[in-house]
């Protein structure tokens, strides 16, 4: 892009958001001091412009990859770099003391550390959902031969046959733990109680199953397909069978940076959603993807264990196939990316649920904190992405049970599995 393009596409995002901001306004919409915030450069030029996005080896991790590689960041006058990480609790301490200034994070973390379980208190900030579906929970392959498929044999073999049994997550607040304690309790099985739970950074489920340590883990893909292909487990279920079109990864910071880089955060939002666009466009683009996050310096995998199941071709490992069209989806015309607070204040049930926070929180207040609605909104109109009208939605999970934010301390009460 030269320089007169560069200045055109400048004026025009301001333009749009100058309108979003008084057609805000006018509507009685507007935060109070949003506006001098928005304007108080007299620019919308990014203050940091070049940006540490942190990753965990995962195959939702590509529409922050794909915005560096296919140049959306530099539309927006950004230059993300996106960083290498191993583990979640390393995402969450560079996070902290500022070596990432964003990352690929699961959402759950982000609240975790919010409110100081698991880790430093420390204010945070969802800029966006990078991700719908697309995790699964697999079970050994010898726990499966003994006859454990799914949730109600699983529980059925775990009562017949008592020993100890080892479940792995990724982080103690994180998506894929609320997604294990979840199934195994809509099955009857208290996580707690009943098994042994592990935390396992992501790309080290497989190697600890092959060596025995674990009879089951939840993680993202592509592990869940890699451990098919290596013959070590099957898929009991998918996290899309959990809760269709959950909230997985969000695009994290701390509220600090988004105080003191406002036009940045707007500017790494419009561009990864701009990449996650581009994602769900079509079967090229995400053989492409596929193809690109495979290598070594950022997935590490066979291409193959990656591009089946971004497509929804599903198997178990047990003989069975389908097409899942509830796979991982990144964008669905914005209705993926929009930081909806109903999805930051289930994870807090959740958390309450499982005793990882011992009282009620206010949960609407610290969702709003945390969530950041209008920065996302202001992002979205330069993207020329819409967004939703309503700041909650509704879903019915795997155990028939409806969450829609109205009520959360009677909801996170209400399950008859918990600890406490």
């Amino acid at each position: 892009m030269n320089d007169n393009s560069s200045l055109k596409a400048a004026l025009s995002r301001r333009t749009v958001l100058k309108a979003t901001a008084a057609a805000a306004a006018g509507a009685g919409g507007m935060v109070p001091g949003l506006q001098s915030a928005v304007w108080a450069q007299g620019s919308d030029k990014p203050e940091k412009e070049e940006v540490r996005i942190g990753f965990i080896p995962l195959t939702d991790c590509a529409s922050v990859v794909m915005a560096s590689v296919l140049g959306f960041d530099r539309k927006y006058g950004v230059k993300i770099v996106p960083t290498k990480e191993t583990s979640w609790a390393g995402v969450r301490d560079k996070l902290v003391n500022g070596e990432l200034d964003m990352a690929h994070v699961l959402y759950g973390l982000i609240y975790g550390v919010h409110l100081g379980v698991s880790g430093p208190k420390k204010d945070m900030a969802v800029l966006m959902s990078l991700n719908n579906n697309g995790q699964a929970i697999t079970l050994s392959k010898k726990l499966a031969d003994k006859g454990a498929v799914d949730g109600a044999s699983l529980a059925k073999v775990m009562a017949a046959d008592r020993r100890d049994y080892t479940f792995a997550q990724t982080f103690p607040t994180g998506t894929h733990a609320m997604w294990l304690y979840y199934w195994l309790a809509s099955a009857g099985i208290n996580p707690f109680k009943d098994a042994k739970v592990i935390t396992v950074p992501p790309p080290q489920m497989v190697a600890n199953m092959r060596v025995g340590n674990m009879d089951g883990f939840c993680v993202g893909e592509p592990w869940n397909h890699r451990a098919i292909m290596d013959g070590i487990g099957i898929t009991a279920v998918t996290s899309q069978e959990v809760w269709k079109d959950h909230p997985e990864k969000t695009l994290g910071t701390t509220a600090d940076f988004v105080r003191k880089y406002p036009n940045t955060c707007r500017a790494v939002i419009a561009a990864v959603l701009e990449a996650s666009k581009w994602i769900d466009a079509g079967l090229q683009n995400k053989l492409k993807m596929a193809e690109t996050v495979a290598a070594k310096s950022y997935i590490n995998t066979s291409v193959d264990a990656i591009n089946q199941r971004i497509l929804g071709r599903y198997q178990n490992g047990l003989g069975k196939t389908w097409d899942d069209p509830n796979h991982m989806k990144f964008f669905n015309d914005g209705a993926v990316n929009f930081p909806y607070l109903s999805d930051g204040m289930w994870f807090l049930t959740q958390h309450k649920r499982w005793g990882l926070i011992k009282e009620h929180p206010d949960y609407l207040a610290v969702a709003r904190q945390v969530n950041q609605i209008d920065l996302y909104k202001e992002a979205a109109a330069a993207a020329k992405v819409s967004v939703p009208t309503q700041v909650m939605r509704s879903s019915k999970l795997i155990d028939g049970v409806v969450w829609d934010g109205k009520d959360p301390a009677k909801y996170a009460d209400g399950f008859k599995v918990k600890v406490g």
